[in-house]
């Protein structure tokens, strides 16, 4: 019989360990291996030009790449972006060479770099010690205490069925409740600070008396409705201004220690989708959530109390929405944690002949499929089940050793 030699596998990368281990090679080559076979793509922005060509010329000595723009040679701009392609090897050595050039500022792209490739598997800590652990993707279910919400069967009006419905997403697997009063749908009008507390605070008592082990997120950009929702029992903020809604919002997270999630959105729910011009989306609204963490790290606030979303539906149109959800790595690589929030919206919606909400489950859930790809860390969904079975039989596919 006629051997099989000379055929080739084509291999993913996500099957390599188990590849090399039954190869049988000695368990010390393992990583070694994995950090040579995966190409890494980097963004570097706004550089100067200088550094740029050095970068380049050293890249390709070390065996990686480096895209530059047309002139950077002849330094026809000051500062330019540049994109580094590399493996896990290729910028350890890059980075070797960068500790020998105290100049251009190469000493903050050495930092940059190192905190990319060092960053370690993000959490969050809660105000009373509990941590929220991201070696499986969590889900958290959306509860709208609103009666305008865009999709009709996320509104609960009754308490009690505000409780069961909750219990429900409990024990379907939800990780976070979220409690919302005011619609953030475009074109909503706002509501007053006492009326969203009216909506938000007895569900929250309601929830921790029932659910005392609950985790409760309150989606809100007022200050006030916040400290009266902890004061209720809720563990974390949940801002779609970026604490930008209210100056006094990031007091209370210095003062309370409560985990906030910021958001990227521009202008306010009302006319929000007049704000749609970027020049490059993915990049732009990285360095926003970026810029707004360090408003709150400057005053001591730890990695573990921050969480990036997008704002997927918020001043964006149909392409941008697409282009963030496709380039969710580049968020997913910055060292926090990345809730994607796309479930059942108006892009889902569009892509898929206009159909109208209630029609868009399937839709959501390949948006959560695409979350897990990208190493997102949470989903925000209305329909908790079915969301968290298509995460769990595609984490299943990509490590199965995890299961």
């Amino acid at each position: 019989m006629e051997g099989r030699g000379g055929m080739i596998l084509k291999l993913e990368p996500q099957t390599l360990a188990n590849e090399f281990s039954q190869l049988g090679i000695h368990p010390a080559s393992e990583a070694i291996f994995l950090h040579k076979s995966e190409i890494v793509p980097l963004k570097i922005l706004d550089i100067r030009t200088p550094a740029a060509n050095i970068i380049k010329q050293e890249m390709l000595a070390c065996g990686g790449d480096c895209a530059i723009p047309a002139g950077c040679v002849v330094c026809a701009e000051e500062r330019v972006d540049v994109i580094l392609l590399g493996t896990y090897k290729h910028y350890t050595r890059l980075l070797e060479k960068l500790t020998q050039m105290p100049y251009f500022g190469m000493a903050g792209i050495k930092s940059e770099l190192m905190a990319i490739l060092d960053a370690p598997i993000p959490q969050t800590i809660l105000a009373d010690g509990r941590t929220l652990n991201y070696d499986k993707m969590l889900v958290m279910g959306i509860l709208n205490i609103t009666p305008d919400s865009f999709y009709a069967g996320s509104r609960v009006p009754q308490l009690e069925q505000v409780v069961e419905k909750a219990g429900e997403m409990l024990r379907q697997g939800a990780a976070v409740l979220d409690i919302g009063g005011e619609s953030t749908r475009p074109g909503s009008d706002a509501l007053t600070a006492d009326e969203e507390q009216k909506r938000v605070v007895p569900v929250i008592k309601a929830l921790k008396e029932r659910y005392p082990a609950c985790v409760i997120s309150i989606d809100t950009y007022r200050a006030s409705t916040a400290e009266a929702a902890l004061a209720a029992g809720a563990d974390i903020i949940n801002d779609v201004t970026a604490m930008e809604g209210d100056a006094a919002m990031s007091d209370l997270v210095v003062g309370s220690k409560v985990p906030i999630i910021l958001m990227h959105m521009r202008g306010t729910p009302k006319n929000m989708q007049q704000n749609c011009e970027y020049k490059n989306v993915v990049t732009e609204v990285a360095a926003y959530l970026l810029q707004r963490a360090k408003v709150l790290e400057n005053r001591g606030v730890a990695k573990e109390k921050i969480i990036f979303d997008p704002g997927i539906g918020f001043a964006k149109n149909i392409e941008q929405n697409l282009q963030l959800m496709q380039g969710l790595k580049s968020l997913t690589g910055l060292g926090y944690p990345v809730l994607l929030a796309a479930s059942r919206k108006s892009t889902i919606g569009s892509v898929l002949g206009g159909i109208p909400a209630e029609e868009r489950l399937e839709g959501t859930i390949a948006a959560s499929c695409q979350a897990v790809y990208a190493g997102a860390q949470m989903v925000r969904v209305h329909d908790v089940q079915e969301n968290l079975r298509a995460i769990r039989m595609l984490e299943a596919i990509l490590c199965p050793s995890h299961i």
